[in-house]
């Protein structure tokens, strides 16, 4: 059964309190692709090609939609909607810390927990810069190689990274969360959510949105000159109700398409 996907803010929660799952039940499943695949999702390499395209393929993709071949989608958020106790917070490190490679934000999602800090670093032997907005703001340059700049992430919800340095296929998102029952769908389309407590709630599955609106310019900062950025549409989200039993494991899948 398809699902009937809603436009989204960013969820943004308080009051989680840690307490000991002892017994605790596990979520499992995946999110699938159907139908066919937007177009348009490549941009031309028109800026330090020597670094950012060094297989010469001439464009980026603007890795807004990742479909594997068995059709599940990478790289959505999935999580439990409202729930306010359970385990500590253990959100994987992979995606607490950025870097700049080969002109790309890896990894293209970040899951990062309120109060924490994000480590942010660049590979690239050219000049980057790593502006956010939405529930952090910043515009942070970097000038040099593997020199790791550090910013607390102090308010829970979404932040739009983008490089404001030319490279305008540039992109990613930050979700800063208040608990621990988050999730990213693998290349595969899967994800787990371990040592939930016993209960009812509403898994959300969250993806960035892949509809490309149209251009607005932007200024490069470093050369001065005006820049043509891409923009996306709103995220959007789907909802699965799911009973956790003590010790059990649960399933829920999602299938999302274009309409």
């Amino acid at each position: 059964m398809l699902l009937i996907a809603t436009a989204s803010k960013a969820p943004a929660q308080s009051g989680y309190t840690v307490v000991p799952v002892t017994n605790g039940g596990t979520i499992t499943g995946s999110v699938k692709w159907s139908g066919p695949e937007p177009k348009g999702l490549d941009v031309p390499v028109n800026k330090d090609p020597d670094i950012c395209d060094p297989e010469s393929r001439k464009e980026k993709n603007l890795e807004r939609l990742v479909v594997g071949p068995d059709g599940g989608v990478a790289n959505t958020i999935v999580y439990l909607k409202n729930i306010s106790r359970g385990k500590a917070m253990n959100l994987p490190a992979p995606r607490r810390s950025l870097d700049q490679k080969h002109c790309r934000y890896e990894p293209h999602i970040l899951l990062v927990p309120q109060t924490a800090e994000l480590a942010m670093k660049s590979s690239d032997a050219v000049l980057h810069t790593v502006h956010m907005d939405g529930a952090a703001s910043f515009n942070l340059p970097f000038p040099f190689t593997d020199r790791v700049v550090t910013r607390n992430m102090n308010t829970p919800g979404l932040v739009n990274l983008r490089c404001n340095g030319g490279h305008v296929w540039m992109n990613a998102e930050m979700m800063v969360v208040s608990h621990p029952y988050y999730a990213v769908t693998d290349q595969n389309g899967r994800f787990e959510l371990t040592d939930v407590p016993p209960g009812d709630y509403e898994v959300v599955a969250w993806h960035e949105g892949w509809h490309v609106l149209g251009r607005e310019n932007a200024l490069d900062v470093f050369s001065q000159k005006t820049i043509q950025r891409v923009i996306f549409s709103e995220p959007r989200t789907w909802e699965r109700a799911v009973t956790v039993h003590a010790g059990e494991d649960a399933l829920v899948n999602f299938v999302i398409s274009q309409k």
